[in-house]
């Protein structure tokens, strides 16, 4: 009999990575291994565990899931992660798998096809859920373009943490850059976005699907 894929699960509500752990012990093939509940305690253990999947949720506390997503492969470039989000918009998934995720699902589908991704990212076989390729696919053939996929990586983990109402000064601490650093990021955010200031930002980032109204 072959080993369980052994699993890390990276979120920070411990009753959802309770309720993703009972799901993935129902199949003996699988193994939660560690639970984390930031980013940062997911970096300080991934060198311990080396789980043969990662699943990580990208709308934490810290320095959030793409952050984390970066820094984990720029230290670990083959380690397998499925994006598992609440995000159903096309950016988070499309930034997700350019900085090196081999899968993303949405939470809402988790229950039917978690299993299924994690057995596939594992194999490093790219998972994306049919309903968010197909709006990929529809909005990669459009000819209008969104301006919010002329933002740099790091633009759009800035312009999200801001429409989320969090300061430059905090901002600057959690991605470990300095608050000037944040204010050029800032400037060259609302000149691609035509933003005026936080409150037309937060308006952009609703009316694309990044952060609830």
């Amino acid at each position: 009999m072959s080993k369980p894929l052994r699993i890390m699960l990276v979120d920070d509500h411990a009753v959802v990575r309770m309720g993703f752990r009972l799901l993935l012990e129902t199949t003996p093939d699988l193994q939660v291994v560690a639970e984390c509940g930031c980013g940062e305690e997911a970096l300080r253990h991934y060198g311990e565990v080396l789980p043969d999947v990662t699943v990580l949720d990208l709308a934490m506390d810290g320095m959030g899931g793409l952050e984390t997503l970066s820094r984990l492969l720029a230290k670990w470039p083959r380690a397998p992660v499925l994006v598992l989000s609440a995000h159903e918009d096309t950016s988070h998934p499309r930034r997700a798998l350019a900085a090196g995720a081999l899968g993303y699902l949405t939470k809402r589908s988790a229950a039917d096809a978690l299993i299924d991704a994690i057995r596939q990212v594992a194999a490093r076989k790219t998972f994306l859920e049919a309903d968010l390729a197909r709006n990929i696919a529809v909005e990669t053939v459009g000819s209008a373009g969104n301006p919010v996929e002329s933002l740099s990586a790091r633009e759009f983990e800035v312009f999200v943490m801001l429409a989320r109402g969090r300061s430059v000064n905090e901002i600057a601490e959690v991605l470990f850059l300095s608050p000037r650093t944040v204010g050029t990021h800032l400037y060259n955010i609302k000149q691609k976005l035509g933003a005026a200031n936080a409150a037309e930002l937060t308006l952009i980032a609703i009316r694309n699907g990044l952060i609830d109204a």
